[in-house]
């Protein structure tokens, strides 16, 4: 491929700058108007510009180029272009100029470059990649047994370690992926691989590309060109391009391009240009300036932009979007269907030889899918390349393009060779294809056990079911199979392969332009998040401003060592705030990883490159916020005044925010998901907080933890700083504490806090502080280099008997006869619940939206962007529509429109249904909207889903019964029974797959009973059989009387006709077509052909596909009409509109829809409905509720040890101290933990919410309660066993009313804070928005909770706060209750001995009096962010659609 991108990339560079003017076609042809002796002159000029040219050195030759342009007199000459000066504009006009030399003929232009490689006879890399005997199987739990429980979870982690330590062995079950295939694929062919989910295709796919899971066993023998894939580097001979989708949201298609063929490297393209150079300069011939120009623009490596950036952009339709952001879930970019276009276009900008294409043409329209693969066998064709590409539903024009065939079935080949032979083979087995029926879905059919019947067309033999295996062995001893075999058996000869065709070294470039790679694209991300850079800015300045406040210089003494204890607070928080703020890191590092990953695998770049790159990159961040902090508080809160302390204060800062960067990097890169890394970094930070000096002083940490001491960073930058401050001059004073053996308050107050009290040991904490910084950093790429992905891709297997039960019924339907065909009928007596008929019309409807910041940019007029132009249509009961049109025609738009589910943009027109202007609360009671996006809850069940679905919108008169026996009825159309007890899972990561998935989108709908539904792209993801299925339910579904409408990219003919009206769009958001299809499409072509000079049908051509090409803008531009103006003036558009206006007015009689509720259930049922699914969900997610019990444990564990026994000690002022310390912690950190963790949880469960309540099934205020009472149950366990640890290992004192306010407060704060953490996410578009948000928070309730500086010390302009503070009110609550009684005296060096009632009082402020209002603060603080929580998901909605 690196040949072919170098060949398709030659044909784009036209320029047009300022500085040149670059000759087009036209004036090449102005050559006539000189002189025959100017023109004379001109060559001589061209020749000895060409000959200086070629005298160059090789290194600046292929930057050079000679391209035409017109000088200052108007004379057209050759100029020499530095191609590595061409800038964005440039190369786009170089692109369409050579596009428009070839005619816009993507093959030609291929050709004009393969002939300058045959002109000088130098062959290209090609390459064979065969398989021989290729099994993989892998192993999963089965049944029940696979539902991640917690109990599950358990089990499988002790089996893991049993396993290891070989006391057990592992039950998981062995499945086989695939099983003793064999084939071939050869250079300069296109072969398409076939096969229904779960076929094993991708698992192949993966395989061939060297890019299998290490945890599958995997037998056999693949080679390329001979050479096993041990002998060379697949990931970069090949390129495998994934069904996912995963790219960073915040760049554009432009960047993503750049970035990946920047890294990818030029491949052999430098060495193949210079030896055609040398070969055309030996025999004197010139070549085509332009193609010339191409090829050494994209042969150079290390360009930031390459000519082979704009070159796919143009062929894969993404021009027009290159400048726009691919976005994410939160974020609004490209389409889903340009997404998919991205995630092929990224690798095709590679040097890759061999493609291994796994579905490229999900969300794509027919047309568009049919333009890419033409241009991919045209690339394999002309420039030998060798293509294995994956499709679900390939058009018939499609299917036409491929040379050959992989036909997969349960892990089986079941035909493998050319197309065109393969209904010869299954004519040979008796299956014969029907006329107007796609032979790809065909093949998919054929071997399905439910389907295969009614192709038998060997009428004289009885019928009887062909499994694969037999297809499989058949085909060994058919023709096709025999010479395959043959061929496989003749080793390749190793000699003819091309020298370069397999890749040798592991990346694409040096090292060196790797780290610049990388460090370039994260610049380029970190100024695209400069909101949240700046919020952090912002922050950690207010909280600077907030910190002088609380230490105002005029009250800091230096009389006494109680007066160091102030400055001691004040650089113990400056230290945890400046180490606190690099937290983010964490989730960032987590965002990327998925695209990391993914890019690592393909070699785009070593791990460390990366590591490196976001280390350096932070560095200014680190300066810039350490800066921030010190040149705001230093001198207001009254530090040693010396430049020289300043200045090595600020350095400590800087390190200890490196270091922290580092380490949270590290935890990311560990942890792999937001809820681990945030529990693991909680429980790191907790170490090293509670360890590090402040909360336990060195003295009173027990010996079995003092090595945590030794190895906390934060006890060496709290060290450091202490000295710089303590040990300056003015600390000189003589020390009047006897009990304290230092000659000076400085040193005397370092020695009570257990600090160092030597110089030196700040340069060795500095130099400590350096170290860690790089050991964090080296572990961090360490684990980059190591760890994979948590998630399992693989589908849940069912329970043996669901197998058995479920083959048995399968044979039973068909000893009766039963067929696909049959499933309708079914459908038919399943939609028997009550329903009313109606009618949708809508009338010019426009939409508008904002423009986009990234066009704003470009100059074009800030006014808004119309997406839908004067919309018109009218959908009816018992009829299906398809809603049809381009990729960006404005399907979805419209639909969205007309459903109510846009969440921004402006909306003008009328929508009426039965007559009557539509109410958005009526009409999400009785519609249904299968959305292109499938979104679930992940840790339900299929049948939990349809049963959650159907209990709070099916209406409440329906009995248990009827419901039950409905979602049965319908899991059973859509062949959801054998997954009924499979969990849904996360898309991508792990539980069904996307057909599967798509399948339970349309159930979910299908089990409400709605009158109208609405559904987007139903047949996306599909492969043909299962397509064919849902469409047959959907046939049946308006046959009952309701009303369909279905957008739809690629239907094949059958699906088509399936529908008996079109609504036909064109981009711009205009009707081209609304009305009948008629037999065949009969209307639809007549109504076209009708159009002067549109191309007529052909015969058997797909008229969904026909009639996108016709429709496309090229063809408007040849025939210079305007197919949205033709159907404007057209009788049908009259016809329609008649109908509309007649549809508009209610009939006589009828009432206009209403219910006497908003919703179908009460508030107090959908409470229990709600709750019911939170259940499930939180049981099954162990990686949640598994960890923060782990944690719980293991934190009061670590609590338990480190202040075993504390809890009576109350003699000294530092002991009570040391035990605030202990409850300070025990509550700031746990349930902090608990607040991050539930952030990404809840942003899942946001999503799903917004579906949710698009659909009015529920009242934010009942999803609401139903999240506290399910988190107040896991917290309640939580919680008893964390107060359990904590209250016997401290030992506060055996006595009831001790240990239930222990607990109620642990409790109480447990649960206010998860609640937070919640309501932090609703009121953010992202979690890791509300991460920041809620980091903010933290930082001022660590502030102000009574730990730091006690209520007593806060100055009284800011006493509200420790009231407002719902940290504060559990410490005192846990202070007062367990100490607020006690009477023992205390010692308090330097002054006067006080009881611990009257200690508590006077220093803190804490009562035992009070702890009743403290018991009402804490229910006040759960009920405040319960409903603020609730009202926030109510009324903010940051989906942006």
């Amino acid at each position: 491929m690196a040949s072919l991108l170098s060949n398709d990339a030659d044909d784009i560079v036209h320029r047009t700058s300022s500085r040149r003017s670059w000759i087009s076609t036209s004036f090449r042809n102005l050559s006539g108007v000189f002189h025959e002796n100017a023109a004379a002159v001109v060559d001589e000029e061209e020749s000895f510009k060409r000959s200086a040219l070629e005298k160059l050195p090789t290194y600046k030759r292929m930057r050079l180029a000679m391209l035409p342009k017109v000088d200052d007199a108007g004379n057209v000459i050759d100029s020499e272009t530095n191609l590595m000066n061409l800038d964005v504009q440039e190369r786009k006009i170089l692109i369409e100029r050579i596009m428009k030399t070839a005619g816009d003929d993507t093959e030609l232009f291929l050709k004009r470059l393969r002939d300058r490689f045959d002109q000088v006879g130098l062959d290209l890399p090609k390459i064979e990649v065969r398989f021989q005997n290729l099994s993989v199987e892998g192993a999963s739990y089965a049944g029940s047994r696979a539902l991640p429980t917690l109990l599950n979870a358990t089990m499988n982690t002790l089996e893991k370690i049993f396993g290891f330590l070989q006391f057990s062995r592992s039950k998981k079950r062995v499945t086989k992926i695939l099983d003793d295939v064999s084939g071939i694929l050869k250079p300069s062919r296109m072969t398409l691989l076939l096969g229904p989910p779960g076929s094993g295709r991708t698992t192949l796919l993966r395989a061939l590309a060297g890019r299998l899971d290490k945890e599958l066993r995997v037998s056999g023998r693949i080679t390329y060109c001979g050479h096993e894939i041990s002998e060379f580097f697949p990931q970069r001979t090949s390129a495998y391009i994934s069904q996912h989708d995963i790219h960073i949201g915040e760049m554009t298609v432009r960047e993503t391009f750049d970035f990946s063929g920047r890294c990818m490297g030029v491949g052999t393209r430098y060495k193949l240009m210079t030896e055609i150079s040398r070969r055309e300069s030996d025999a004197g011939i010139r070549p085509d300036p332009e193609i010339d120009a191409f090829m050494k623009a994209i042969a150079v490596e290390g360009q930031n932009s390459s000519l082979a950036t704009d070159y796919v952009l143009q062929v894969l339709g993404l021009n027009i979007c290159s400048d726009i952001i691919v976005g994410d879930e939160m974020r609004r970019g490209i389409s889903g269907g340009q997404k998919k276009r991205v995630t092929a276009g990224e690798m095709l900008v590679g040097p890759a030889k061999a493609f291994f294409m796994d579905e490229i043409s999900t969300g794509l329209d027919s047309s568009t899918t049919f333009q890419i693969v033409k241009f991919i066998k045209q690339m394999a064709h002309v420039m030998d390349g060798t293509v294995l590409l994956s499709l679900l539903q390939p058009a018939p024009e499609a299917f036409e393009l491929f040379d050959d065939l992989i036909l997969l079935s349960e892990g089986q080949i079941l035909y493998q060779g050319p197309r065109e032979h393969i209904l010869e083979f299954f004519e040979y087995m008796g299956f014969k294809c029907p006329e107007r029926k796609g032979v790809a879905d065909f093949l998919q059919e054929v071997a399905s056990r439910k389907d295969q019947e009614q192709y038998w067309f060997r009428e004289g033999q009885p019928y009887r079911y062909i499994p694969c295996t037999e297809f499989s062995n058949s085909f060994k001893s058919f023709y096709i199979g025999k010479e395959a075999a043959g061929y496989l058996r003749i080793p390749f000869d190793k000699s003819l392969a091309h020298p370069d065709a397999l890749a040798v070294d592991k990346y694409g470039m040096s090292n060196w332009e790797l780290c610049k790679a990388c460090f370039s694209r994260e610049w380029l991300l970190m100024k695209r998040s400069l909101f949240i850079y700046v919020f952090k800015t912002t922050q950690i300045t207010i909280i600077a401003l907030i910190t002088l406040t609380l230490f105002p210089k005029t009250n800091m003494h230096l009389e006494s060592i109680s007066d160091g204890g102030k400055y001691f607070s004040a650089l113990f928080f400056s230290l945890l705030s400046v180490m606190f703020n690099g937290m983010f890191e964490l989730a960032i590092t987590v965002l990327r990883l998925p695209v990391f990953y993914k890019q690592r695998d393909c070699l785009f770049y070593s791990p460390w490159s990366f590591g490196l790159s976001s280390a350096i990159i932070k560095i200014p961040i680190s300066v810039l916020e350490a800066g921030i902090w010190i040149v705001i508080t230093y001198y207001g809160i009254g530090f040693a005044p010396a430049a020289s302390r300043f200045f090595r204060q600020f350095l400590v800062y800087f390190l200890v925010s490196q270091a922290a960067f580092a380490l949270f990097r590290f935890i990311a890169a560990v942890g792999r998901t937001v809820v681990i890394a945030n529990s693991f970094g909680m429980f790191v930070l907790l170490v090293v907080f509670v360890l590090g000096g402040f909360v336990v002083s060195k003295d009173d940490i027990p010996p079995w933890w003092i090595w945590v001491y030794w190895i906390s960073p934060m006890m060496y930058g709290q060290n450091a700083i202490a000295i710089n401050e303590f040990l300056d001059p003015r600390w000189s004073e003589p020390n009047n504490d006897k009990s304290i053996n230092q000659p000076t308050i400085g040193k005397a107050i370092l020695k009570s806090r257990g600090m160092f009290i030597n110089g030196y040991w700040y340069w060795i904490s500095v130099g400590v502080l350096v170290g860690f910084t790089f050991l964090y950093n080296i572990c961090f790429i360490l684990a980059l280099t190591y760890l994979n992905p948590i998630g399992d891709p693989h589908t849940v297997i069912v329970n043996d008997d669901d197998e058995a039960k479920n083959t048995k019924k399968q044979d039973s339907e068909m000893n009766s006869g039963s067929s696909t065909k049959n499933i309708g009928q079914k459908v038919m007596q399943g939609m028997i619940l009550p329903f009313q008929p109606l009618s949708l019309t809508f009338n010019n409807v426009n939409y508008y939206v904002d423009m986009p910041s990234e066009i704003g940019r470009k100059g074009v007029q800030d006014k808004p962007l119309q997406l839908l132009c004067n919309a018109s249509g009218a959908f009816r009961p018992g009829i299906l529509t398809a809603l049809v049109g381009v990729s960006g025609a404005g399907k979805t738009t419209l639909m969205d429109v007309l459903a109510g589910r846009k969440t921004a943009g402006y909306i003008d027109g009328s929508i009426n249904i039965s007559g009557y202007p539509k109410k958005q609360e009526t009409f999400a009671r009785i519609s249904g909207y299968c959305e292109q996006n499938d979104i679930h809850s992940p840790y339900v069940t299929v049948h939990e889903s349809l049963t959650y679905s159907s209990w709070l919108r099916l209406s409440p008169e329906i009995d248990l019964e009827t419901r039950k026996m409905f979602v049965e009825e319908v899991m059973d159309l859509i062949e959801l029974n054998p997954l009924r007890n499979a969990l849904v899972g996360l898309p991508g990561i792990d539980g069904l797959s996307t057909g599967q998935r798509k399948r339970l989108t349309i159930a979910v709908e299908l089990v409400a009973n709605p009158s109208i539904i609405f559904m987007d792209e139903p047949t996306s993801g599909l492969d043909a059989r299962a397509a064919a299925i849902v469409m047959r339910v959907v046939r049946n579904t308006v046959n009952t009387g309701r009303t369909v409408v279905c957008t739809i990219h690629q239907p094949s003919i059958d699906i088509f006709e399936t529908f008996d009206e079109l609504l036909l769009m064109k981009r711009g958001g205009q009707v081209i077509y609304a009305g009948e299809l008629g037999h065949q499409s009969s209307k639809l072509v007549d109504y076209f052909e009708s159009i002067q000079g549109v191309p007529r049908i052909t015969q058997d051509q797909n008229p969904a596909t026909w009639m996108l090409e016709i429709t496309s803008p090229s063809i408007e531009a040849q025939l210079k009409l305007d197919f949205a103006e033709v159907y404007s003036r057209s009788s049908l558009y009259m016809k329609n509109q008649e109908m509309i206006k007649e549809m508009s007015f209610p009939a006589p009689g009828s009432m206009e829809l209403a219910f006497s509720t908003k919703y179908a259930l009460n508030f107090i049922d959908q409470c229990v409905a709600c709750f019911w699914k939170q259940y499930w969900s939180y049981w099954r997610n162990p990686q949640y509720n598994a960890i923060r019990f782990f944690s719980a444990v293991i934190i009061g564990l670590l609590f338990g040890t480190i202040f075993w026994g504390k809890g009576k000690k109350t003699d000294k002022q530092q002991d009570l101290f040391d035990l605030m310390g202990a409850i300070y912690a025990a509550v700031f950190f746990l349930g902090f933990t608990n607040s991050t963790t539930v952030q990404p949880v809840m942003a899942i469960g946001r999503t799903v919410f917004y579906r949710e309540r698009a659909a009015g099934m529920y009242s934010s205020m009942a999803y609401a309660f139903a999240q506290l009472s399910i988190e107040a149950i896991y917290i309640g366990v939580q919680s008893f066993v964390y107060s359990l640890l904590l209250f016997s290992m401290i030992d506060f004192g055996w006595k009831v009313d001790k240990f239930l306010w222990f607990f109620f407060i642990i409790f109480m704060c447990f649960l206010y804070l998860t609640l937070f953490g919640m309501m932090a996410v609703a009121v953010t578009p992202s979690h890791h928005i509300s991460g920041i948000v809620s980091s903010f928070f933290i930082g001022l309730w660590n502030l102000f909770c009574g730990f730091i500086i006690p209520k007593t010390m806060i100055p009284r302009g800011w006493r509200w706060m420790f009231w407002a503070n719902p940290v504060a009110w559990s410490i005192h609550g846990l202070m007062a209750s367990q100490f607020g009684e006690l009477e023992n005296m205390v010692e308090i060096p330097g002054e006067v001995s006080l009881d611990v009632k009257a200690f508590l009082k006077e220093k803190f402020g804490y009562q035992h009096d009070f702890l009743g209002y403290v018991a009402l603060a804490h229910i006040g603080f759960v009920l405040l962010f319960t409903f603020v929580f609730g009202f926030s998901i109510k009324f903010l909605n940051y989906q942006k659609r």
